[in-house]
């Protein structure tokens, strides 16, 4: 089912109305706004890295690049949704775009200071609008067209932002990490000017890329403007009477628990591809160069890609919540004997925990709001807002890498991956009636 709006609002539906002609070309342009989404969102692997070895950070410090990024879908999955309620979806979809362009143009003072915090801020405002399409864009495409084929017109547009995931890592291994990292220890050893220098030149590589990005949103904004996307109305109305009918959210154990679960779904699989360049430069895993690494990071989101499509088909045939508990537990397994071995088997090990992640969003979300009736839209907003993890886990992770080093801290996602597979087999089961009023 697909995500109405992160609102307090109710489920939207195509109106009776609407006439099919033009949603062929509306889905193809609706569509590329997932592929640019997943593509800015899996960058930040990349960067990561990259800013971890200009600024020379710990990991705890690089890790605020997802704290700064996904911390924006708690603070503004709820606004965007009024904003689509006041503006409509395409209008808000072209708002979206234009807050990623400032964003992405953003990079250029940033890598000019260059200054940390600048990048930080950068990746906030480019987030927020990543916030608005997210909103916006899936519902529109949920109810473009008819309502039988909504999960297969969603089946390809994520396919889609699966591509743009595993696209990014290898554009930025290529076009980012063009140089060898100096040493923490050499920096230190350098005069003031010479450091200032080292910086200016290394963070001067993601401004070309950037500005293209941000050509290439704003280019996209456009077309979306002259385009004559179909006007989808008709939103269902829920009385006063059927809320209070139907009870509180809160009292929803199987929502309660979903939200939880993609609170640890996100938070493992950003943590787990915020690290592997690091992990795979690592001399006990694969001592890779960065630009290598890089390249290497986009088989975690490939196979996240190919997952999706291999889930689909098994997903018409088993249990939502039985998949979903079996892929955990192999997640789990295939962390852990990375976490427990090196060389080529630690490295394809984790790569490998892509395929099972693949699932986990869509039947977590699909199993969090079953049986919720006219709650709906509000438990939608509480899954959304539960995106935040993207935020948290990471930088959880990064404190026991400080710590414990960055091969022991998979055991945090391999935990996140132990609550998935409870939910998936018994916290997904809505509870009776009887027990919820």
């Amino acid at each position: 089912m697909a995500i109405s709006n992160v609102s307090k609002t109710p489920v939207v539906s195509g109106s009776a109305n609407t006439s099919t002609k033009g949603f062929g070309s509306a889905l193809a342009i609706v569509t590329t706004l997932f592929f640019m989404w997943g593509f800015l969102t899996s960058l930040n692997d990349v960067l990561i890295p990259h800013l971890k070895s200009i600024f020379h950070l710990n990991y705890e410090q690089a890790s605020f690049v997802q704290v700064a990024f996904f911390l924006c879908y708690f603070i503004f999955a709820l606004p965007a949704g009024k904003l689509v309620e006041w503006i409509g979806y395409k209008k808000t979809m072209v708002a979206g775009l234009f807050t990623m362009a400032a964003g992405a143009l953003l990079f250029i003072p940033a890598a000019n200071a260059p200054s940390y915090p600048l990048f930080l801020a950068a990746l906030a405002v480019l987030a927020s609008g990543i916030t608005l399409l997210q909103v916006a864009a899936n519902p529109y495409v949920s109810v473009l067209g008819k309502p039988e084929t909504a999960s297969s017109r969603l089946n390809l547009t994520q396919a889609f932002n699966s591509l743009g995931t595993t696209v990014a890592p290898y554009f930025g291994a290529v076009v980012i990490l063009t140089a060898v990292p100096m040493a923490t220890q050499e920096f230190w050893k350098l005069p003031p000017e010479a450091q200032r220098a080292y910086q200016l030149h290394e963070a001067a590589t993601v401004k070309g890329p950037y500005i293209w990005i941000a050509v290439a949103l704003v280019v996209l904004a456009g077309l979306i403007v002259i385009s004559k996307l179909p006007v989808i109305g008709g939103q269902e109305s829920v009385s006063p009477e059927e809320l209070k009918k139907a009870g509180s959210v809160w009292k929803r154990k199987h929502l309660i628990l979903g939200t939880v679960g993609i609170f640890t779904y996100v938070g493992a699989e950003v943590a787990i591809g915020s690290f592997l360049v690091n992990y795979f430069s690592a001399p006990d895993t694969g001592g890779m160069s960065a630009q290598t690494a890089g390249k290497f990071l986009s088989f975690y989101w490939l196979c996240a890609m190919i997952g999706r499509f291999i889930g689909s088909a098994i997903l018409q045939k088993l249990k939502t919540g039985q998949v979903l508990g079996y892929a955990a537990i192999i997640a789990a397994s295939l962390a852990g004997i990375s976490m427990l071995t090196f060389g080529w088997t630690a490295v394809w090990t984790i790569i490998l925990v892509g395929l099972f992640n693949s699932i986990m969003f869509p039947s977590i979300f699909t199993l969090g709001i079953a049986e919720l009736g006219p709650l709906t839209g509000e438990g939608s907003g509480l899954l959304i807002a539960a995106i935040v993890g993207g935020a948290a886990i990471p930088w959880l992770q990064a404190r026991m890498a400080d710590t414990f080093g960055l091969h022991h801290a998979f055991l945090l996602p391999i935990l996140c991956y132990a609550f998935i597979a409870y939910y998936g087999f018994k916290g997904s089961k809505p509870a009776p009636r009887s027990q919820i009023i």
